[in-house]
C-alpha cells in the first residue's frame, strides 16, 4: 500500500516521503480500515518535527512501527479480527488509529464508530483529536454551564471551530477571538460575539468571562487572567512549541499560579474513548456540530498539507484524501 513515512524528525517537507509499505496486520480484536480520508491536527505537525524534544520518546511510542504519522480517519471496514462483534466489512466508519496517512490502517474496534450519515468521509475524518479536545475541555475540565460567558481564543482553528459549536450546545454565551477574514465563518457556526484580534486585545476587555479556552497562548498568564471573572477558569490548550520543553513551561506556570488564586488555570490532555466518540457522532447527526474544512490535499501532497497546518493559520481542519 501507499503511505506517508517519516524518515526522521524535522520540517515536513524534508522528512516525509511517499512510500510503498506492507498493509498492517490486525490482531484478533482489531479492524483493518481502507482509509478514504485522514485529517491533520497540530499535534501531528509537532510530532513530525519532534517538538518539544522532551516528548520524542512518547512520539515514538504512539507512532506506528512503520513511522506513518496521523491518527484521525474515516473509511470503510476492509476486514475484522475474530473477536470483533460490532463492525463488519463494508461498514463506513470514523475514529482514531496509528498510521492514518496511508491507504489502510489497523485499529481496535472501540476506536471506531459508524460514520455520521450526513457527513462525507472528509468531514467525518475531521472529527478526532480536535473535537475530543473541545468536548472534554469545555464539558469536563472546564465545567461549562448553560448561561455562562466563555471566550475561545483561536476560534477559527481546528479545535476552536469545534469549541464554538460545542460551547453553544452546552448553552453558553460564546465570544470568539479570530482574525478579520474569519469573523463571518465563526459567526456562521454559532459565535454570539466576535473579537478581531488584529483590532482588539481581548485581555483588555470590559467583559469578564467565566471560562477562557485558550488555543493560542499568545498572551502572558497575567494578561489573560485580567479577562477572567473573579472565580473564572482558564483552560490552556496552546502555546508556542519550540526547543526541549516548548509550551510545557506555560502550562506548568498556569498550574502553579492556580494554587494561590481563586481563578483556576487548568491544563489537560484529551483522550479518545468509545463513549465520547458516540457523543460526537450524535452531535454531528443532530447538526449540532459540522466540521469546518479548510483545504483538502491528495496523499502525495501530505508534506505540503502538514506544512500548511504548521503555519498556524488554517481555518478549521486540513484533510488528506486518498
Amino acid at each position: 500500500m501507499k503511505a506517508i513515512v517519516r524518515l526522521r524528525y524535522g520540517p515536513p517537507g524534508d522528512v516525509l516521503e511517499l512510500s510503498e509499505i506492507e498493509r498492517p496486520a490486525i490482531n484478533d480484536d482489531e479492524v483493518l480500515v481502507r482509509v478514504h480520508a485522514a485529517s491533520i491536527h497540530v499535534g501531528d505537525a509537532h510530532a513530525v518535527k519532534g517538538l518539544p524534544k522532551i516528548m520524542r520518546p512518547i512520539f515514538s511510542a504512539i507512532e506506528s512501527k512503520s513511522r506513518v504519522p496521523g491518527s484521525d480517519i474515516a473509511g470503510t471496514v476492509d476486514s475484522v479480527g475474530p473477536n470483533v462483534t460490532r463492525l463488519r466489512p463494508g461498514d463506513e466508519v470514523f475514529g482514531s488509529c496509528k498510521g492514518a496517512f496511508a491507504e489502510y490502517a489497523a485499529t481496535s474496534e472501540g476506536a471506531l464508530a459508524l460514520k455520521p450519515t450526513n457527513l462525507t468521509f472528509e468531514q467525518a475524518s475531521a472529527i478526532g483529536v480536535s473535537a475530543f479536545t473541545a468536548l472534554q475541555g469545555l464539558r469536563d475540565r472546564g465545567g461549562l454551564q448553560p448561561g455562562q460567558e466563555v471566550l475561545i481564543n483561536g476560534a477559527s482553528g481546528g479545535v476552536g471551530t469545534f469549541a464554538v459549536q460545542i460551547a453553544k450546545w452546552l448553552g453558553a454565551d460564546v465570544t470568539a477571538v479570530c482574525s478579520t477574514r474569519n469573523e463571518d465563518m465563526v459567526r456562521s457556526i454559532g459565535a454570539d460575539h466576535v473579537i478581531d484580534y488584529t483590532q482588539t486585545d481581548f485581555t483588555q476587555s470590559e467583559t469578564k468571562y467565566d471560562l477562557i479556552f485558550d488555543n493560542v497562548g499568545n498572551h502572558s498568564l497575567t494578561r489573560t487572567r485580567r479577562a477572567l471573572a473573579a472565580e473564572g477558569r482558564l483552560l490552556s490548550n496552546g502555546a508556542p512549541v519550540t526547543g526541549w520543553f516548548g509550551g510545557l513551561g506555560h502550562a506548568m506556570k498556569a498550574t502553579i499560579v492556580s494554587l494561590f488564586v481563586k481563578q483556576q488555570a487548568r491544563t489537560f490532555v484529551s483522550m479518545a474513548n468509545e463513549e465520547d466518540l458516540a457523543t460526537l457522532r450524535q452531535l454531528a447527526e443532530a447538526k449540532e456540530i459540522k466540521p469546518v474544512i479548510d483545504r483538502t490535499y491528495p496523499l502525495d501532497e501530505a508534506a505540503k498539507a502538514m506544512a500548511h497546518v504548521s503555519k498556524g493559520h488554517a481555518r478549521g481542519k486540513t484533510i488528506i484524501a486518498m
